[in-house]
């Protein structure tokens, strides 16, 4: 019996972080690499949708008090700089990534840690730090809709995506991660990845 292999039927699509002034290029923060992997979270997104599938959408938002921005960008909002600020087209999801009725996120509710129906089991949740399971009511969402399989998907490797799935996989969660749906991936993380039983994959369209 295999405890690590995903159950596809109990499983959601989580996207990290995806928000325009990370992906697209010449953003205020933009993380190389992640405008080129949209076409393939897209083509999962559709795969996801179109079977009912549910889906969440993981942000970040800093608001102008500063109240809630990690160290690592501090000081750099606090001399002016703009990142995912709540309720600018720059914290929104990338266009690509969108449901069809998508109409924007509701910074209010987000960031009292509300889960924002966008979709047909589609959701949007802000997480304050790396870990999409810091500070938040992830893990109860999930399981309250029996879940125990996360596919991850987004920007950018090596900070929120590979935090989230070691919380997940600490969770006892079954955890999947799609490289080439993801950026700055490297051959060394995805080693870290299956030393502690979590899959990597690469996307194909069939």
């Amino acid at each position: 019996m295999s405890y690590t292999s995903p159950n596809w039927s109990r499983s959601v699509l989580v996207t990290i972080d995806t928000q325009n002034d990370f992906s697209l290029p010449l953003a205020v923060a933009e993380v190389p690499g992640t405008f080129e992997v949209l076409p393939r979270m897209e083509q999962l997104l559709t795969v996801y949708r179109a079977q009912a599938m549910p889906i969440i959408h993981v942000v970040r938002l800093y608001p102008e008090d500063r109240s809630n921005v990690d160290l690592c960008r501090r000081e750099a909002i606090e001399k002016g700089h703009q990142i995912v600020a709540p309720d600018t087209e720059g914290a929104e999801l990338v266009p690509l990534i969108r449901s069809h009725n998508y109409n924007g996120m509701d910074s209010k509710r987000l960031l009292n840690g509300e889960f924002q129906l966008v979709g047909d089991q589609e959701w949007i949740m802000y997480k304050p730090r790396w870990g999409a399971f810091y500070n938040t009511s992830l893990e109860q969402f999930l399981r309250e809709r029996g879940i125990d399989t996360i596919l991850f998907i987004g920007c950018n490797f090596p900070n929120c995506p590979r935090t989230s799935i070691y919380e997940a996989s600490e969770r006892d969660f079954r955890t999947v991660m799609i490289a080439d749906a993801m950026s700055q991936v490297y051959e060394q993380g995805m080693e870290e990845m299956r030393n502690i039983g979590s899959m990597y994959a690469v996307w194909l369209m069939r």
